[in-house]
């Protein structure tokens, strides 16, 4: 089956229109579980219950509310949200131009593809300008009553766009604790960097599986054929070991595994 489109809109930088469609890029792959209750199997639901009288809440008796630091809580209704709502719009806008190594792989979100809706020749013509100048456009958008920030991006000859997390939500590494303990020795570092060599290969998306999706699916379909299936425990690696030694067993296993690959 095709991707369907889920958004229409136009791209908009200076003068210039391009009509769009939005596809999402990805697809949800998760299993999804039904809750049931355990004696009857028929499936339950959730319900919002005071914590002191054990009673459901209707949903009309239900406000949000913001805890401060303080620990007060300010009490918002629907009325309040509704007049924060920013007004709708179908232009995706270009505010600049950037060269891709500007924006760093933690602040990209979630992609999308835009297709052509009705002007082809607008559309390829900015996919083939973003491809020769090399460059992604930084982009601001409403889509469903929330404003977005994203990447527009030349796929091929197809436009990607690609939203991007906003300042404050990325930690940059300085927020990590310094390193401690003794510093690596020139063989652990000459060693470290033969088996970065040994391992370096092309990438290939299609070697990588959801192995916990590939059980459960495995399990689920035993299950309903009336089987039972055993899988077996991951093995516990040992913590306790010489670097040097580990460095040293990781080459060895490397240049062997190179050495079948060329045969």
């Amino acid at each position: 089956m095709g991707a369907r489109a889920i958004w229409k809109a136009s791209i908009r930088f200076g003068a210039v229109q391009v009509p769009v469609k939005l596809y999402s890029a990805v697809q949800d792959r998760t299993v999804h579980f039904r809750l049931l209750d355990s004696r009857r199997h028929e499936p339950v639901k959730q319900h919002m219950v005071d914590p002191d009288t054990g009673k459901v809440v209707d949903s009309a008796d239900i406000r949000r509310a913001f805890q401060t630091d303080e620990g007060d809580l300010v009490i918002l209704d629907e009325k309040d949200l509704e007049e924060l709502t920013l007004q709708p719009s179908r232009e995706i806008e270009i505010t600049r131009f950037v060269p891709p190594d500007k924006i760093t792989h933690q602040w990209y979100d979630r992609p999308y593809y835009l297709g052509p809706d009705e002007d082809d020749k607008g559309y390829f013509a900015l996919a083939a300008a973003l491809n020769k100048r090399g460059v992604e456009g930084v982009a601001h958008w409403m889509m469903r009553n929330k404003d977005y920030v994203g990447a527009l991006r030349a796929e091929g000859d197809y436009l990607m766009l690609i939203t991007l997390r906003r300042a404050g939500e990325v930690v940059p590494a300085s927020a990590l604790p310094a390193p401690t303990g003794r510093e690596l020795d020139e063989r652990e570092i000459g060693m470290a960097r033969q088996l970065v060599a040994a391992m370096e290969d092309p990438f290939n998306i299609a070697a990588y599986h959801d192995e916990y999706r590939e059980r459960v699916v495995e399990l689920m379909q035993a299950r309903a054929a009336g089987k039972v299936v055993k899988f077996p425990r991951a093995q516990v690696r040992k913590t306790d070991v010489d670097l040097a030694d580990v460095l040293q067993a990781s080459l060895a296993a490397a240049g062997g595994g190179k050495e079948r690959k060329r045969a």
